[in-house]
């Protein structure tokens, strides 16, 4: 699968040394640290983490959204680095937390939607909560069901 980071062995050379397709790793010893699944779940969750942050940058652009988006590509190339490829799915169900709070604040929408505060009344104009909240669903689903296929994938090959 193309997700899988180990490069390919053509056989063991004499002193436990492996000999790589391009050429051969001098001196060096190949392990494999074994990768369980709370490993993995662990990847995925700092993926969703990079993607809730992106997504409330985004949705926050006007304000605070620039150091959220600044914060989400640091973490993007610190994850981009360590985790294996098949986590950052973890991105895609992330930008569902920031549409499941919007869902969330148009709750009562949509319409102009007033309410009782000590001093009199307040009134905002709300949107519709179900397409915010059907983008969520089907983002978070969608991140969750990509991953656990490519997990099984991975597990189905020997490799993780």
């Amino acid at each position: 699968m193309f997700f899988n980071r180990l490069p390919r062995f053509r056989g063991e050379r004499e002193g436990g040394n492996m000999e790589w397709e391009g050429g051969s790793m001098v001196n060096r010893e190949a392990t494999v640290e074994p990768e369980g699944p709370a490993v993995a779940w662990g990847w995925f969750l700092g993926w969703l983490a990079v993607g809730a942050c992106a997504g409330a940058g985004l949705a926050a652009l006007l304000s605070v959204g620039v150091v959220l988006l600044l914060l989400a590509a640091v973490a993007a190339g610190f994850l981009l680095w360590q985790s294996p490829r098949n986590s950052s799915v973890g991105l895609l169900a992330g930008l569902a937390v920031p549409l499941f709070y919007l869902a969330y604040l148009n709750r009562s929408g949509p319409g102009t939607v007033c309410r009782t505060v000590a001093d009199g009344q307040t009134c905002t104009d709300e949107y519709a909560p179900v397409p915010f909240l059907a983008a969520a669903v089907i983002l978070f689903c969608a991140g969750f069901l990509i991953f656990l296929v490519l997990r099984r994938g991975s597990r189905g090959t020997g490799t993780g």
